[in-house]
């Protein structure tokens, strides 16, 4: 056959060829089904109603409600302004901020209505040493942990003199992460601390909340003899839930210890602070405010505990005003010498206005005088309470 015959025999079979139908593979009837499901099920009037909610809730409802009483205002004024831009020049760090605490504009704002230098007066800091990192974890604090923090600024000490100075505050309190990477805990940086304030500014009243320093009592009477005015090492809740709350390296006995050899070192007054809404039951801090008594801790702070972000622990209930009021009554006649209690206290919330005028300057004691001899019908606890 010759080539061009060939060619014209392919053509024409090409042409008697059945086109092929495009299809898949499987026939479905998914199309089918999914028409007869809509058709059986609701109509439009099955999602029209009459009785519409006048509120949509939103979010998790089983967490409760932060109240209104726990929210503040946005932080302003010149005193605020002034610690603010002198923290961030000498490269200083607050537990205010790095804590998230809610009361930072009413502390570092001072006095409402007030001038500015009565408004500096007072005015409350805290000024957080060693860093903003922590080696320790406790379940309720958004401070950040390392095992290995950053070594010490050995100008800090000085910076921190300098800065309070110039604010011109009344009560100033200085507070720490735990260093127990420090062979000293960082006591002796602490003190240093101290001593320089009180060397420039010597009309400041001092509190430095100290850690336990692992329990270790030589460092704490380093801190302790420094020439501060309050020795304040927070409990944080009662015994029995100690464990939940705060790191594992932090018991309830260690620190009524700290908070008795500071006593015991000639310190003129002891404070501690207990957080409520983390679980508590009345019977547990009643047996917690016995134990400080025992050990003579002068004066105590009652706040609400809120968790700070999602990774720390849940709060367990909001307390209300009333039962803040009522602990206040409490712990008064328990035989402590100043109570701060509400829902926004912290350990060092408004320290000025608690402490200057009622405690520090003299009308703490001759309240406790007058208590004693209430109690007792003697005179010798009012030797005893002002000498």
């Amino acid at each position: 056959m010759s080539l061009q015959a060939l060619k014209r025999t392919v053509s024409k079979q090409a042409r008697t060829v059945t086109p092929a139908i495009r299809s898949l593979a499987t026939p479905s009837s998914s199309r089918s089904d999914f028409k007869q499901t809509l058709s059986d099920g609701p109509s439009l009037d099955d999602f029209i109603v009459d009785n519409v909610p006048e509120r949509v809730v939103f979010g998790n409802t089983k967490v409760p409600r932060l109240p209104s009483y726990l929210k503040t205002n946005i932080p302003k004024g010149s005193s605020f302004a002034s610690i603010k831009k002198d923290l961030r020049g000498l490269g200083l760090h607050t537990v205010c901020e790095e804590a998230r605490c809610p009361n930072i504009g009413d502390c570092w704002g001072g006095k409402e209505g007030a001038s500015e230098v009565e408004g500096k007066r007072a005015a409350t800091a805290t000024i957080m040493l060693m860093g903003d990192t922590c080696t320790r974890g406790c379940r309720f604090c958004s401070i950040k942990t390392s095992r290995a923090p950053p070594p010490l600024d050995p100008h800090e000490p000085e910076n921190t003199a300098e800065a309070i100075s110039r604010w011109g505050l009344g009560y100033i309190v200085l507070t720490s992460v735990d260093r127990d990477d420090l062979a000293d805990g960082g006591a002796r940086h602490f003190a240093e601390t101290i001593r320089k304030i009180k060397q420039k500014a010597p009309q400041i009243l001092v509190e430095a909340l100290t850690g336990d320093f692992q329990g270790s009592l030589p460092m704490v009477s380093v801190v302790a003899k420094s020439g501060l005015d309050v020795y304040a090492h927070n409990i944080e809740t009662a015994e029995a839930l100690t464990r939940f709350v705060r790191d594992r390296r932090a018991t309830f006995r260690q620190s009524l210890k700290v908070l008795e050899h500071a006593k015991a070192e000639g310190v003129r007054v002891t404070k501690t602070s207990i957080m409520l809404g983390v679980g508590e039951n009345e019977e547990q801090v009643i047996d917690a405010l016995g134990e400080l008594r025992k050990v003579d801790v002068d004066v105590v702070t009652f706040g609400q505990y809120m968790r700070p972000t999602k990774r720390h622990m849940k709060v367990e209930r909001y307390v209300e005003p009333a039962e803040f009021d009522r602990w206040k009554i409490i712990a008064e006649d328990m035989g402590f010498m100043y109570v701060a209690s509400g829902p926004l206290v912290r350990s060092s919330y408004k320290a000025g206005e608690f402490y200057i005028e009622n405690v520090l300057r003299g009308k703490g004691t001759e309240k406790r005088a007058k208590n004693l001899l209430d109690h007792k019908g003697t005179t010798s606890g009012l030797i005893s309470s002002t000498s």
